[in-house]
């Protein structure tokens, strides 16, 4: 995996505990790096070669995780202050590759469904949802390749 080239964004490897009548999948204590405190918990469920996206908060921290099926994001660094402005970091999330992406405030991103079953993706918000908080802006408006 490339090194993540944005400010702001790290990824956090969790473990999964194998039991042969399901397995446990970590998400994420209050002690870990990325914890910003507590505001909501949602999934999404993203349709193969669908995309959601552009969006940027304001003050939402996001702390993502594939639980089933593969995802991939992509971030973009737009702020002007940042010295890894106009730089891109794509990840692919799922259970094979079993991460937290923490995504700081003031980053760009979207995100694509992988796997032809099932996708679905965990966000462990530091705030509640407040739509005048984030920003959409639509997928063609940055320039990336989001072929299959």
């Amino acid at each position: 995996m490339d090194a993540i080239k944005i400010d702001g964004v790290t990824l956090t490897p969790l473990k999964i505990i194998p039991n042969p009548k399901g397995g446990i999948l970590h998400a994420m204590k209050q002690n870990d790096a990325g914890y910003k405190g507590f505001g909501e918990a949602y999934f999404s469920i993203v349709n193969y070669g669908e995309i959601k996206g552009w969006k940027k908060h304001a003050r939402m921290t996001l702390n993502l995780i594939v639980p089933a099926g593969e995802i991939k994001f992509v971030m973009y660094d737009d702020r002007l202050e940042s010295k890894t402005r106009t730089n891109f970091y794509e990840v692919r999330l799922s259970p094979k590759n079993y991460k937290r992406l923490t995504v700081e405030p003031g980053i760009w991103m979207a995100f694509q469904g992988i796997d032809r079953y099932l996708n679905i993706l965990l966000n462990i918000a530091n705030i509640e949802h407040d739509p005048l908080e984030g920003e959409s802006i639509g997928i063609n408006d940055i320039k990336y390749n989001w072929e299959l």
